[in-house]
């Protein structure tokens, strides 16, 4: 009986990258923004993650494959997790990068900063910029967490996992940080808010250093992200519909002008407006971009 040679058989097309975004359950919409799954299993080599400055800390569980943190555009050695592990990421004030060196697999949580530290007491101004192992900042019970989400069949159960972990700690804590649930620049609002009207001294420098210590980061930072982010949703919005008009975005999201966009975009996404579309309809390591607009 005849056999095909090897080079009569077809290749298998490599797996597509896979991302996603699940919701919380509704009681920690205030606590948790999003969680988050990716997976380039079955894919070809490497790749890059790029992120934008965000507010937001994340936890991130290591679930296949290795993980290196990208500083000024070289791939670093001194900050690298392994599968099995989780790595804590405070706020960032400028646009960053992970690297896989090969297919990996990994689910995020995305906390607003303030709900984290009142669930774990976080020193957030001295997490900012930085990727550090979760273990040593979030404690022991965190660990244990990690072991479930290891040993769960897929990303629904994760997230129910990290659901149940957190809703008993948020019940206790969320009168210490009740933020409702919203993007950014709504969240950033209700945060002044609750800087101004809490405890003693309602000074505009009191309501200040209490925006950095539960944030992290100035508000003056946090409502140019949540502008950024809105310019985002809208110029997204516009290029499903066929066209994105720059100045348009510019005056509907509270920029002075279309170079104002321009600056703050490079600012928190390293890339020109029109540069930063092309990237996320076109390269895929822009996919949290992709995703969350």
């Amino acid at each position: 009986m005849p056999t095909a040679s090897p080079s009569a058989i077809p290749e298998r097309a490599p797996a597509r990258p896979t991302a996603r975004l699940i919701a919380p359950q509704r009681a920690l919409a205030s606590c948790v923004a999003a969680y988050v799954a990716r997976s380039t299993l079955g894919s070809a080599g490497p790749a890059f993650n790029r992120y934008p400055a965000t507010p937001l800390c994340g936890v991130c569980w290591l679930l296949d494959g290795p993980t290196a943190a990208v500083e000024e555009g070289v791939v670093s050695q001194a900050v690298v997790a392994q599968a099995g592990e989780a790595v804590f990421s405070g706020p960032q004030p400028q646009p960053w990068a992970t690297w896989n060196a090969g297919p990996a697999r990994f689910f995020v949580a995305l906390f607003y900063p303030d709900a984290l530290h009142a669930l774990a007491g976080i020193d957030l101004p001295a997490c900012v910029g930085k990727l550090l192992p979760a273990g040593a900042v979030l404690g022991a019970p965190w660990q244990d967490l990690t072991a479930a989400l290891m040993a769960a069949a897929g990303d629904a159960e994760r997230a129910a996992l990290v659901d149940a972990f957190l809703a008993p700690r948020w019940q206790a804590a969320r009168g210490r940080a009740g933020i409702e649930r919203g993007v950014l620049g709504d969240w950033a609002r209700r945060l002044a808010l609750q800087a101004a009207t809490s405890g003693a001294g309602r000074g505009v420098r009191v309501a200040e250093r209490r925006i950095k210590a539960w944030a992290g980061l100035p508000m003056r930072t946090l409502q140019r992200m949540g502008r950024a982010e809105q310019a985002l949703l809208a110029a997204r919005a516009g290029q499903a519909g066929g066209k994105i008009s720059w100045s348009g975005v510019a005056a509907d999201t509270g920029y002075a002008d279309q170079a104002h966009l321009t600056r703050e975009a490079r600012a928190m996404s390293g890339l020109s407006p029109t540069a930063l579309a092309r990237a996320i309809e076109h390269d895929d390591s822009y996919w949290m971009y992709r995703i969350w607009s």
